[in-house]
Parts: structure tokens; sequence; C-alpha cells
């Protein structure tokens, strides 16, 4: 259990949509937002849960949490830390 709940600035739902344009949809929302601010994003494309967080971190973001909410979604938190 956290200690935080982590409240997220932006929330994009990307389900049903595969690589690459998961990432592609989470990298212009991540872009539109301030630094500091939190990504939520939904995801059901389990390729998705290594590449997205994989690419983010590669672009200097901060992956703060990726947990599974039922069977088949999944969600990620991104905190942006840079342009």
């Amino acid at each position: 259990m956290r200690e935080e709940e982590i409240k997220p600035d932006k929330k994009i739902d990307i389900r049903g949509l595969v690589c690459p344009y998961t990432f592609v949809k989470a990298k212009l929302a991540i872009e539109d937002m301030e630094i500091g601010q939190v990504l939520e994003i939904l995801v059901d494309y389990p390729e998705a849960i290594k590449n997205i967080p994989k690419s983010m971190q590669d672009h200097g973001q901060t992956v703060l949490e990726i947990s599974k909410k039922d069977d088949r979604n999944w969600v990620i938190l991104v905190r942006k830390e840079k342009e």
C-alpha cells in the first residue's frame, strides 16, 4: 500500500492502440504538460507496459508507477522532468 496517493495532472486512455502508437500518444500528451506534472496512461496492450516506461525514461522522464488494474488494463504514471 502506498503512503500517498499520486494525483495525476492529466490522464489519457490509449487502450486499443498498439506500439508504436501507444508511445506516440503518450509522448504527445506529456509534451503539452508542465515540468513536475504527472501523466496517467491507461493501456491494455502488453508490449506497451514495457515499451512506454523504457521510452519515457530514455527521454528523461520519471516513471513513478506501473500497476495492474485488472486482467487486461494497466496504469502507468509518469512525471515530466524535462522538455
